[in-house]
């Protein structure tokens, strides 16, 4: 291919800025990845953003691109351009750092604060738990579990962008897995972590984090599930 593309990239720093437009040489199989690699290489050296794995297995390139947000490894610009543009920003609903970096601190912290650190019940025997593959609930739980945290459906997430302390969908499909889990100590305790303000009851179900995850995971059935087993909880009065 010899035409090329215009791309606008935003530049800035701690949410100030605006974009700035560059033209790429378009070549075949390109990534948006590679995009941006080109420009930080050839055109503008100070150009932050980030990256690591490069093949679809990280999660850390994940950018807005034409407003939606994907990984950009795995991201084809022919999948993408628009009237042979791109316009490139940082993940939505995050502090934002410089240029296309964000900070993801604040998404980890909402995961730790929806509970999502695994705690063993210290009860089990010493040998090993023979947990079996084809139960229902551990079905329930590989279905949410390959979660790599790379903020995709956070930033897909409209009720992530208006009200601050709401957990979002990564942290609440993380909490599944875990009341989920046959091996750990008090399943009740994590459905009282979601039962707070900014836990499960303020997703509005609309689906954007399902649709948008590059592991086709589907967090909204997941957040579905948390409800449901909050509602019964209550209902038996352990919440």
């Amino acid at each position: 291919m010899v035409s090329d593309i215009k791309v606008e990239i935003f530049k800035g720093e701690n949410g100030q800025g605006d974009f700035v437009a560059y033209e790429v040489p378009r070549l075949e199989s390109q990534t948006v990845l590679d995009v941006v690699t080109y420009i930080q290489r050839k055109l503008d050296p100070a150009l932050a953003y980030r990256f690591a794995c490069r093949v679809g297995m990280c999660g850390s390139c994940a950018m807005m691109v034409n407003n939606r947000p994907r990984w950009t490894c795995r991201t084809h610009v022919e999948e993408v351009v628009k009237q042979g543009q791109l316009k490139i920003a940082p993940l939505r609903n995050l502090p934002h750092i410089r240029d296309l970096a964000t900070d993801m601190a604040p998404f980890f912290d909402k995961m730790q604060k929806a509970g999502g650190c695994f705690v063993a019940d210290a009860t089990v025997p010493q040998h090993m738990l023979e947990i079996d593959p084809l139960s229902a609930a551990r079905q329930e739980v590989d279905a949410g579990i390959e979660c790599i945290g790379c903020a995709v459906c956070y930033a897909a997430c409209d009720v992530a962008a208006w009200k601050a302390d709401y957990v979002g969908p990564a942290a609440l499909n993380r909490a599944w897995t875990l009341v989920k889990d046959e091996r750990v100590a008090d399943v009740n305790w994590y459905l009282k972590q979601v039962a707070l303000d900014g836990g499960c009851t303020s997703c509005h179900t609309q689906g954007a984090c399902s649709v948008h995850c590059p592991k086709s995971l589907n967090p909204s059935r997941s957040i579905a599930g948390l409800k449901q087993a909050m509602a019964n909880a209550f209902l038996k009065g352990v919440l």
